[in-house]
């Protein structure tokens, strides 16, 4: 007797039984993606090019330095040159709402992996699928349950980039060290105030340097989800691969390039705690003089 385990016939007939019987679910998931995708993406174009380029170089500046500001500005300047601000300004705003949600969905998530062996043992295997799955699978089912467009897409986003939000939230908060955590208890702090004053603050560098490859896994993933209609630049490098036209497809490719640099600077700067280079000058030199009066103020005193 033959035996066949038909895994795609399976998938397929639970795929038809949701579409059957949860399409209010997937319409009210569709309207809450949408509205925080399209107020994000309506938000940052309705700021004008130069205000949201002079945010970005002194965003650059106070996280990183005047390197990296001054690099910033020529960057923002190409992809003008390019004529792909507004395709680049959709793509940020896409990876943005991504990220947003995936990490709104992945904290929790780490957190309860961090408290319960149960629960890490449960997410553990969902999540090595997760990673491990050829990232244009996603956009099958995204786009049999809410068609084409930025949703879907958006979708998809969340599903590939939510991992590392959860695995790096879960392995920061297991790292602290248990000497914290007793000290914690020893002052008399509740379950929740643990959590919220200790473990969570000691695990933020682990926590931001998951925030890290979340973005930056949007930011690829977004790419692929021009093929579902997410449009940005996605649709720029897609429409250069359709025609075979090297120049357009480099410039879109370009962009994302650029995008991914300025992205993973300032948000590995969080990830480190503090700012540098000229920003981090300044706030020393408005903070000195408050601490010399306060040294002036006690001599005098005593």
């Amino acid at each position: 007797m033959d035996f066949t385990l038909d895994i795609g016939g399976l998938v397929e007939g639970m795929v038809d039984f949701m579409l059957d019987n949860f399409q209010p679910a997937f319409d009210a998931i569709d309207l809450s993606i949408g509205l925080v995708t399209g107020s994000v993406e309506g938000a940052l174009l309705a700021v004008p090019v130069w205000l949201m380029a002079a945010m970005i170089v002194a965003l650059g500046l106070w996280r990183v330095g005047w390197r990296f500001a001054l690099f910033a500005a020529l960057a923002l300047l190409v992809i003008l040159d390019m004529g792909l601000w507004n395709e680049t300004i959709s793509t940020l705003a896409l990876v943005l709402a991504a990220s947003l949600v995936a990490l709104a969905l992945g904290v929790p998530v780490g957190i309860a992996m961090a408290r319960s062996g149960t629960v890490e043992a449960m997410v553990r295997p969902v999540l090595d699928l997760m990673q491990t799955m050829p990232p244009f699978v996603y956009l099958i089912p995204a786009a049999m349950f809410f068609g084409l467009g930025k949703v879907p897409g958006t979708i998809a986003t969340v599903i590939f980039a939510m991992p590392p939000a959860v695995r790096l939230t879960n392995l920061g908060i297991r790292q602290v060290s248990r000497e914290h955590i007793e000290a914690g208890l020893a002052f008399g702090c509740t379950p929740r105030q643990l959590l919220l004053k200790v473990q969570l603050p000691l695990a933020l560098p682990s926590i931001m340097a998951g925030v890290n490859q979340t973005i930056m896994l949007a930011l690829s993933m977004v790419v692929i989800a021009s093929m579902i209609g997410a449009g940005g630049l996605g649709n720029t490098v897609l429409t250069g691969i359709q025609r075979l036209d090297v120049g357009l497809g480099f410039q879109g490719g370009l962009a994302v390039v650029i995008l991914a640099i300025i992205l993973d600077r300032i948000t590995q700067s969080f990830a480190r705690g503090g700012g540098s280079g000229l920003g981090a000058r300044l706030m020393d030199l408005f903070r000195r003089p408050a601490a010399g009066g306060l040294r002036e103020t006690r001599q005098k005193r005593s």
